[in-house]
């Protein structure tokens, strides 16, 4: 089984709104799309930004640095400049604990 590591409460993301954590010693960012959590790299694969500082749009994030989007349930870009998806990591939730997987 992957390793795992508890990042956060349910309650520390809300519906709508990302939370920066770190798995591994690299930083991830949590989407909370209708309730559901999902993980991917806080780095935008086009220059780098953080997509943390980004915009949460229902299941796409938008770069704040160039406008890159990512579907945050996949990571695949869905309006460019960049060109390569962002790294998605598995979640699960147990009661009231955030999992985010290392691999």
């Amino acid at each position: 089984m992957p390793k795992e590591t508890r990042v956060a409460r349910v309650g520390d993301v809300p519906p709508g709104q990302m939370k920066l954590v770190e798995v591994g010693g690299e930083p991830v960012v949590l989407a909370n799309v209708d309730g559901q959590v999902y993980a991917f790299s806080d780095e935008c694969t086009h220059q780098a930004c953080p997509l943390s500082e980004g915009d949460l749009k229902s299941d796409v994030v938008e770069c704040g640095c160039h406008g890159s989007q990512f579907n945050v349930r996949t990571g695949a870009v869905v309006s460019g400049p960049a060109r390569r998806p962002v790294k998605s990591y598995a979640v699960r939730v147990q009661q009231q604990d955030i999992f985010v997987g290392e691999g």
